[in-house]
């Protein structure tokens, strides 16, 4: 019996501590890290990315054409950043379906062109030859009433009928053959001007295709340093990109003018305005640091990268000067925007971003207690960064704060790829 008992006792023991390995017990306070409030000066200050670009520049643009021009593949561009003169050739498209185009159409109007002289000599014979029945029905009706047999002292009544039905049948003729060539004419007329319409579409199209081969190429209108044209995730066009009538190819930027396009994190953009302080880097010359400000904010945060959700706020940027002999478009930067004035900065409850959680929308910490446990404070927050957020109430100088949730073990915390590695 007693040996029953222990046996029972040492199985619930053992179940007890195996839950407990299941669960995951909770970390004792020891082993959570934590961090010590204290009241410092908070200035926000965010970190971008981009780059340069001209204040003013000539933009390039694929051809737009007659206006039914579809989207055109690039054969030939020159390299980004070469020195162009004016009335150099900086971008060629592919011409090859405009060029069968105007094969196709010139063979249209010689098609056309050959079916009018056919018509014409084909219309002029059959009119000459309803001409040549006109006339014959005419002297025929002429003869008939020469000879016509009308005298009843020498013609029998039978003779005189039938040359008035003679006549008659004369006069029918001339008058069938006179319809017939008038008919014949108007019949001639039409013919040729549904070949005129058809030689017109040709001609439309030798013209259309014309226009389009001139623009297949696009020339620089002054001197100056072609620039290709990034989009959104800062590529260039490329051999056999296909670019829509009007869309930009690139520029020829006036260069003493500068300013600058950086992206900053969603998160991070609360708070931007116009006319705050920036300092900028141009990563080909770290040494220096430029000054400037705000421009423009985006109103709508957009993704740079297709298929990756982070979403940033574009960014103008204007510079206080330019140097000419170190900045060029399309060099990349990196800029700390100052949303605060440092001078106007005062001593606030400043703690991690991490060490505040959220739960049913409300915001807390876990704070270290006089015996050593955490517990769960409310706290009500003020400006933030994407690292550090003041704390208006809830917290004192010196407390000290878990920086994760204590209750929760250290797996818990870890994504589901890392806990299963």
């Amino acid at each position: 019996m007693k040996r029953a008992l222990i046996a029972a006792v040492v199985v619930v023991a053992l179940g007890g501590a195996t839950a407990g390995l299941l669960r995951g017990a909770a970390p004792a306070p020891d082993d959570v890290a934590t961090y010590t409030v204290a009241r410092a000066s908070f200035v926000r200050r965010v970190t971008a990315e981009g780059n340069l670009r001209a204040v003013k520049a000539t933009r390039l643009s694929a051809p737009r054409g007659s206006g039914r021009m579809g989207p055109m593949k690039i054969a030939w561009l020159a390299a980004d950043g070469t020195l162009v003169k004016a009335g150099e050739v900086v971008v060629r498209f592919d011409s090859t379906e405009y060029d069968k185009q105007l094969r196709d159409g010139q063979a249209d109007l010689d098609s056309a062109s050959a079916k009018l002289r056919k018509e014409t000599v084909k219309s002029g014979a059959a009119v000459a030859g309803r001409d040549s029945d006109a006339v014959l029905a005419r002297d025929e009706l002429d003869r008939t009433r020469k000879f016509q047999s009308k005298d009843q002292m020498i013609f029998s009544r039978n003779q005189i009928i039938e040359s008035e039905v003679d006549e008659q049948l004369a006069g029918a003729k001339q008058t069938h053959a006179e319809n017939a060539k008038q008919i014949e004419r108007h019949l001639s007329v039409s013919n040729a001007a549904v070949i005129a319409v058809e030689r017109k579409k040709a001609e439309l199209a030798i013209s259309h295709a014309e226009a389009a081969l001139k623009s297949m190429a696009i020339v620089a209108p002054s001197d100056g340093i072609f620039v290709l044209q990034r989009n959104w995730r800062g590529d260039v066009p490329k051999l056999g990109e296909q670019m829509w009538p009007g869309q930009p190819v690139a520029e020829i930027p006036l260069l003493e003018s500068m300013e600058a396009e950086v992206f900053v994190l969603e998160i991070d953009g609360s708070g931007l305005a116009e006319k705050q302080k920036v300092e900028l880097v141009i990563e080909a010359r770290p040494d220096v640091t430029y000054q400037g400000k705000i421009k423009l904010v985006d109103k709508l945060a957009k993704p740079r990268i297709g298929g990756v959700p982070i979403q940033y706020f574009a960014v103008v940027v204007a510079l206080d000067k330019t140097d000419p002999a170190a900045m060029k478009p399309g060099q990349r930067v990196r800029a700390r925007l100052l949303l605060d004035d440092p001078a106007a900065a005062t001593e606030q409850v400043v703690v991690p971003r991490q060490a505040v959680l959220n739960k049913d929308g409300k915001n807390f910490v876990y704070r270290r207690t006089d015996s050593g446990e955490f517990e769960q404070v409310a706290v009500e927050l003020g400006a933030a960064t994407s690292g550090r957020v003041v704390v208006k109430t809830g917290l004192s100088a010196g407390d000290s704060i878990a920086l994760r949730d204590p209750t929760r073990s250290l797996d818990q915390h870890l994504p589901m790829s890392s806990q299963q590695c």
